[in-house]
């Protein structure tokens, strides 16, 4: 797997955290990784962006953002909004490629969810995912509304013929009520298998350290991590 795409089924659902995580036990491995923020929106000039995020909390050094706008819209649009050229797919993807052809991992963050829009021709992360044939890892939320853009979102993947790795929890609430309990099911069902991973609430905050702890616990093994499905469903006496 030397290219992963992350995507979420909404904005604020954790992708940023996720793929920092991917990203922590990669490098805890001794893995060559690059993170790549194909196009990021909502901030200006020299402010810090998701990458900076990844930086801090992963210790990637190898980041690549390729366009950014400073509207808080999809790319298309805050693209369009600036009067500035939007994201090329065949570029970013090239880069990509070459990229990948210098490290032993490339994560590949998207803008928002699966279909929304790199330019005014559609062009989208599920092309760029297609294109570059990489897998993608989705993030999702516990709480409800959850299942249907879930289901969705698979539903697009699967239409466009791209690879699953998994379903992550990107922020599993301190307390949680029956719906986030009970979505656990469905969304291992909606997937057609368990989770791929859980990361607690405010993950984000936590220091390196204390984050890649995190991170060896909220993933499972296809990521790195050893999150076991069957434990979290026990310790919060769900169904097996």
């Amino acid at each position: 797997m030397s290219i992963l795409v992350v995507t979420g089924t909404d904005t604020g659902v954790g992708k940023t955290v996720v793929a920092a995580a991917v990203a922590s036990l990669a490098r805890e491995r001794g893995a060559s990784v690059a993170v790549v923020k194909p196009a990021q929106t909502g901030v200006a000039g020299t402010e810090p962006g998701d990458l900076d995020e990844v930086i801090r909390l992963s210790g990637a050094t190898s980041t690549f953002e390729f366009a950014r706008f400073p509207d808080p819209l999809s790319p298309a649009a805050a693209a369009r909004e600036a009067g500035l050229p939007p994201l090329s797919l065949p570029r970013a993807a090239a880069r990509i490629g070459e990229l990948a052809e210098s490290h032993r991992l490339v994560i590949v963050e998207g803008a928002g969810g699966l279909l929304v829009r790199f330019d005014e021709e559609g062009a989208t992360l599920a092309d760029l995912a297609r294109t570059l044939s990489a897998p993608v890892l989705l993030v999702t939320r516990a709480a409800p509304g959850t299942l249907n853009h879930t289901a969705l979102t698979l539903e697009a993947m699967a239409h466009r013929g791209l690879e699953p790795v998994g379903v992550v929890i990107g922020s599993w609430p301190a307390e949680p009520g029956l719906a986030e309990r009970c979505n656990v099911a469905d969304l291992e069902m909606l997937a057609a298998r368990p989770l791929a991973g859980v990361l607690p609430e405010g993950a984000g905050t936590l220091g390196r350290e204390a984050f890649a702890r995190t991170a060896r616990a909220g993933l499972g093994p296809a990521l790195g991590g050893g999150f076991d499905p069957s434990a979290f469903r026990r310790s919060f006496r769900l169904s097996p």
